[in-house]
């Protein structure tokens, strides 16, 4: 696994895996529609262009398989990851997590997982997150309003 600087043709790779609707559904938080290519460039040039997001490149066997990024919401500095479906439970998502986190020192740091999105919880609670409160948001994905935790690492 290598983490690295987002490139132009990273995002056809990007926009493939968010076409994934098991991916969509546990995720929860996602485009209102997934297959619009214009509203995903537009999220991804605004993304790239803020000095305070930093967005790196998931690489598995010389592969593109996904990003990890931190931004800031609600006052804090915020760390969120995809990674397409191929590669859950083989480990890529909590090396590339462990990998940004050596990267990105700024602390504290949380996250948002949907309360029933087990394997994003174990990757973050094994880093050190805990739970520190709960929100509930309409998702997209799911067409209904749903629970998740605001984990947090200090």
């Amino acid at each position: 696994m290598n983490l690295r600087p987002v490139e132009p043709a990273d995002l056809d790779w990007f926009f493939e895996h968010q076409q994934d609707s098991e991916a969509n559904i546990m995720a929860g938080f996602t485009a209102k529609n997934p297959s619009d290519r214009g509203v995903f460039d537009h999220h991804w040039s605004s993304m790239l262009a803020d000095p305070d997001v930093t967005v790196r490149t998931i690489e598995h066997d010389g592969r593109v398989v996904g990003s990890v990024m931190a931004y800031p919401n609600d006052g804090y500095q915020e760390i969120s990851f995809w990674t397409d479906k191929a590669y859950w439970s083989r480990g890529v998502t909590t090396s590339a997590v462990d990998a940004f986190l050596a990267e990105f020192a700024e602390r504290p740091i949380r996250a948002r997982v949907v309360t029933d999105n087990i394997g994003s919880q174990k990757v973050l609670e094994r880093r050190g997150f805990q739970i520190v409160g709960e929100a509930e948001g309409f998702a997209n994905a799911r067409a209904a309003v749903v629970k998740e935790y605001i984990m947090e690492l200090s």
